[in-house]
């Protein structure tokens, strides 16, 4: 299964490891840093076309990809339970 994440950007909903309200997470220096160390290499993929709202962690063989979304991450984790329950 896959969901749609914002600017014609789906993924593959097996391999999100989290997903993420950047409002109340960045608060953490750990999140900050997490995602400025990301973003210096390069793995960071903005699908917001607008204020972000959401980050979501991605993995498939290694290769880790955050995702920036301006889908609220209530919105984000809605669609993947019901993808989850076949709805």
């Amino acid at each position: 299964m896959y969901v749609h994440l914002g600017a014609g950007t789906s993924v593959s909903t097996r391999n999100i490891i989290g997903v993420f309200d950047l409002e109340n997470s960045t608060l953490s220096k750990t999140t900050r840093n997490f995602l400025k160390g990301a973003e210096d290499s390069f793995c960071v993929t903005d699908v917001c076309e607008g204020l972000p709202k959401t980050f979501v962690i991605w993995e498939k063989n290694g290769e880790t990809r955050v995702y920036i979304s301006r889908i609220s991450s209530s919105t984000l984790q809605k669609r993947l339970k019901s993808l989850s329950l076949g709805l």
